[in-house]
């Protein structure tokens, strides 16, 4: 692997991954709030809109992450509708499938979301891109998690975490 110190970045270009929380006992248990799902991905679509307003080659790749399984559900670079309407779309294909996996458990309380899978999938995709072509975008990862914490993703959170420096 080549070092980092040797690798091309493009200073104003950006790879966004979004990590989205979209467990749905989360969620449901917010819905006597003013903060709720809708107006969330709302604010998300509206801050994504203005990244890839930036630079036009900015990327983004929004990948939800549910009660039982995560998934890449947007990237920018291969999205040919319209950017709301495809994430959308996507995503709700993604909530309902989750939320029928999740019928089949049974959970006390909000339950927690994959966030260690999650994480895993965005730094092999910023391993990917970085290994297509010499000049890189500036990779960042933001994670929009709402659930608790669950205790069996503290481990893999941390190696991810760790791994990621090298």
């Amino acid at each position: 692997m080549t070092p980092v110190s040797s690798k091309l970045y493009a200073d104003d270009v950006s790879l966004l991954m979004v990590l989205v929380d979209t467990n749905p006992y989360f969620w449901s248990s917010m819905k006597n709030t003013a903060f709720t799902f809708p107006k969330f991905i709302s604010h998300v679509l509206a801050f994504l809109n203005s990244i890839l307003l930036l630079n036009q080659m900015n990327q983004v790749v929004v990948i939800a992450t549910g009660y039982n399984s995560c998934d890449y559900v947007f990237d920018s670079s291969t999205s040919s509708m319209q950017r709301a309407e495809c994430l959308l779309e996507k995503l709700e294909d993604f909530v309902d499938k989750d939320e029928s996996l999740s019928q089949e458990d049974s959970v006390d309380g909000v339950g927690f979301s994959l966030l260690s899978g999650s994480l895993s999938m965005a730094l092999c995709y910023i391993q990917r891109v970085f290994r297509s072509g010499p000049l890189h975008p500036q990779p960042r990862i933001l994670c929009l998690h709402g659930s608790p914490d669950g205790p069996g993703q503290y481990v893999g959170s941390s190696q991810h975490l760790q791994s990621s420096h090298c």
